[in-house]
């Protein structure tokens, strides 16, 4: 969604539907009266019970109906996300916003979500393509039963479309982007420019780090090392076995990490049918439950950030193997545009696109784990069925994007980890330079290999296990190099392993942890830097903030202002550059930062050391000054997305308040190089955590709330909840939802 937030200031044409802009308040019961309940293409009659949180239960007699009714929950809740994420996947931003949504849209369009559709459709084994189907169906039904469409349709000028398997496909591919693209496409104008060579190499250097989740087992070591013989980088989870938990049961927590805007990017569901029984997060949009549990496992996980792209200088192939189309830019407001959209074998030329912005007379192909025929709507329906951690393993065949590193607890008592992914076989890896030569066989893919053959871990000795996008374990196959630090992964294993055993409760704690050790210890280390040089007796009230932190970006931390300003200044100055703007995008990745920062100060010269000291000192001293506190410096925004119109945005932002968290504490709340008062943008979004000794020891809370329905309490009602650190139960036994999902609506066949 990225592009879409890049584009969505440039909408201020759109003053006309003013009369949208504060759609009136809805309540809970006027949202569940709007609700189709007759003329439904159902088989037999669907119950589904909501809580006071607007989350549905679903109970259907089949597995069809099911499907069905979770089609229609989602587009009543989620009805205009689907329709924008479809056309963002689409490329077809300019009908909304006209044509400064051009380029954007070419970008979209080259990199094609939709390019295996087909072929994956046409392959999807019978059960999984209808269970598929019908949730289609039930989003097309509720949208031709509808009263009226959302309120930012109006605003937006959007009408409902047929929502095909196409664009479930489409939509699953925009959630499975590369997470390395964005460091990718920020290179592409900075290679062959001086200091390039040694910003990549420590960039490797930083992303291949030691700290695995947990440690490969040497017949898996020796599998990979045979396939790479024979052919050739958000979010939190942990998982705790019976033998190291209070309850007597395996638990699990995990809370993702993606964009802080509204309506949140899941929606929560439990169901029960013959086939499935389970509750958890899912994607707007698909029918599958990405985190959550059944009554035999419970599950979660963080994106690997594998090294699922390669890109490919192919000015040298002929013109004969590259394939040109022209597409239609429809665009709002004006008339349509045409622009050419080009395909090799290694992919599509993504160097096209302007927004990419490399290098001019580059021709570069983007190959991606995306355009293969990979099939996660199968792989995650099959997993909510799975009953053992073997089980799972074997679901996730042909599992392609995202990569991510599961977890799974089990009723039994057991946990693993998984590597969910289909990872090219190289023979050169990581590559000397990002950009591949087309032209050397040693660089193409020889192969995929997924999930069954890729190294996992059932039962680790000590009862726990942890991933924070960090490399997950130690293998001959090349998985990636663009890894998370370190610090959260080890602080989450540092915070498993302080206890003997541990509760729910525990979990729900480390959640919210705002610690970042490697923040603490480079501060420390720079209050050392800087009384060493002499400087600083003018600035001792800044000087004690800095030197008396702990490296706890609580909200009421006075130490946290300090470092950041002095970091913001202290970086650039250290690498010769004016602004953190004027650096290249390498150097300040926080994994740079942590690794070299300190060793890099002290490489310089005494009297440039002191200098750069010095200024930076005393410029942080003076933006600190009148911030007394992180909670002060770092906010939470409550806002729709639409919040980020010109004008116009102010409409949609609900609130603001002090937040916690840096950019890697395990509640995540990630910025910049700060100095001021700012907005925290990316980072934790939802939390679950589940208790197997109880099929209803299972609780969720959203970032803001259920509803994407501008207007709706349930758009922000849980807002307090994530504030309090409070949850909702997710129970799976009858007679327990029945109770707490006490409003019932029956769904009626045709």
């Amino acid at each position: 969604m990225s592009a879409l937030h890049r584009l969505i200031t440039a909408l201020a044409p759109l003053v006309p539907a003013l009369r949208t802009l504060a759609p009136r308040p809805v309540s809970a019961a006027e949202r569940l009266a709007a609700f189709p309940t007759s003329g439904l293409p159902l088989s037999c009659p669907v119950d589904i019970r909501w809580n006071g949180h607007q989350i549905p239960f679903v109970e259907a007699e089949t597995d069809g109906d099911l499907a069905v009714a979770l089609g229609l929950v989602h587009a009543h809740l989620r009805g205009g996300q689907i329709a924008l994420m479809k056309r963002v996947a689409q490329g077809r931003l300019s009908e909304i916003a006209g044509p400064v949504a051009r380029d954007i849209d070419h970008a979209l369009r080259i990199l094609d979500y939709s390019h295996a559709a087909d072929t994956v459709i046409d392959r999807m084994p019978q059960d999984s393509r209808a269970f598929a189907e019908a949730f289609v169906t039930g989003v097309n039904a509720y949208h031709a039963l509808e009263r009226a469409p959302p309120p930012e349709f109006a605003l937006l000028g959007l009408r409902h479309e047929p929502y095909t398997l196409r664009d479930m496909w489409s939509i699953g591919r925009l959630a499975g982007s590369d997470i390395n693209w964005v460091a990718y496409f920020g290179l592409l104008r900075d290679r062959g420019t001086p200091g390039f060579a040694e910003a990549w190499a420590r960039t490797l250097k930083a992303g291949a780090n030691a700290v695995t989740s947990f440690a490969s087992d040497g017949q898996q070591a020796a599998l990979a090392t045979l396939l790479t013989a024979t052919g050739r980088t958000g979010s939190n989870s942990v998982a705790v076995a019976a033998s190291h938990s209070a309850t007597g049961g395996a638990m699990i927590a995990s809370d993702p990490h993606l964009a802080l805007s509204l309506p949140n990017l899941w929606v929560v569901a439990g169901m029960r049918s013959p086939g499935y029984h389970m509750a958890g997060l899912m994607v707007p949009g698909m029918p599958f439950v990405a985190v959550g549990r059944s009554l035999h496992l419970a599950w979660g996980g963080t994106n690997m950030r594998a090294a699922s792209s390669d890109l490919y200088d192919v000015k040298a192939l002929p013109e004969a193997d590259i394939a040109s189309r022209e597409t239609v830019i429809r665009t709002r407001f004006w008339r349509s545009a045409r622009r050419k959209v080009r395909r090799t074998r290694f992919g599509p030329i993504i160097s096209d696109a302007k927004v990419a912005r490399s290098r001019p007379g580059d021709t570069i192909a983007l190959r991606w784990i995306g355009h293969e025929a990979t099939d996660e709507v199968t792989a995650l329906l099959r997993a909510g069925r799975a009953t053992t951690p073997e089980d799972f393993r074997a679901a996730l065949a042909g599992f392609g994007v995202s990569a991510q590193n599961m977890l799974v607890a089990g009723a039994n008592g057991r946990i693993g980890q998984i590597m969910a992914a289909t990872l090219p076989v190289r023979t050169r890896f990581p590559p000397a330079d990002p950009v591949l030569d087309a032209g050397d066989p040693e660089t193409h893919w020889h192969g995929l290999v997924d999930a069954p053959a890729l190294p996992w871990i059932a039962d680790p000795p000590d009862g726990v296990l942890a991933t924070a996008n960090n490399r997950p374990t130690d293998t001959a196959l090349p998985v990636g190099f663009f890894f998370s630090a370190d610090e959260r992964v080890r602080r989450l294993y540092s915070l498993l392993r302080s206890k003997d055993r541990l509760t729910p409760e525990d979990l729900a704690a480390l959640q919210a942890d705002t610690v970042s050790p490697d923040s603490g210890a480079l501060a420390r280390r720079l209050v050392e830097a800087i009384r060493g040089a002499g400087i600083g007796s003018d600035q001792a009230a800044f000087l004690d903030r800095l030197a008396g932190w702990d490296g706890d970006y609580a909200t009421g931390s006075t130490g946290a202002p300090a470092f950041e300003a002095l970091l913001h200044h202290l970086v650039p100055r250290v690498y010769g550059a004016e602004t953190i703007d004027a650096m290249p995008r390498l150097m300040v990745q926080w994994n740079a930062i942590t690794a070299f920062l300190a060793d890099d100060l002290a490489a310089l010269a005494p009297d440039r050391r002191r200098q750069v000291l010095a200024e930076a000192v005393g410029l942080a001293a003076i933006d600190a000054g009148p911030i007394p506190s992180w909670g002060e410096m770092h906010r939470m925004r409550v806002a729709h997305i639409l919040a980020n119109l010109p004008l116009l945005g102010r409409f949609f932002v609900f609130g603001d308040y002090p937040t916690g968290g840096s950019r890697e504490t395990p509640m995540k709340t990630a910025h910049g190089l700060v100095r001021g008062r700012h907005n925290a943008t990316y980072g934790s979004m939802a939390r679950h955590v589940a208790d197997m000794s109880d099929p209803d020891s299972s609780w969720v809370t959203l970032f803001g709330g259920q509803d994407g329905w501008l207007g709706s309490e349930g758009l922000t009602d849980q807002i307090p909840l994530w504030r309090e650190r409070r949850s909702i139960r997710l129970p799976l036994r009858p007679e327990t939802v029945a109770r707490e999902f006490p409003t019932l609506i029956r769904l009626s066949p045709r």
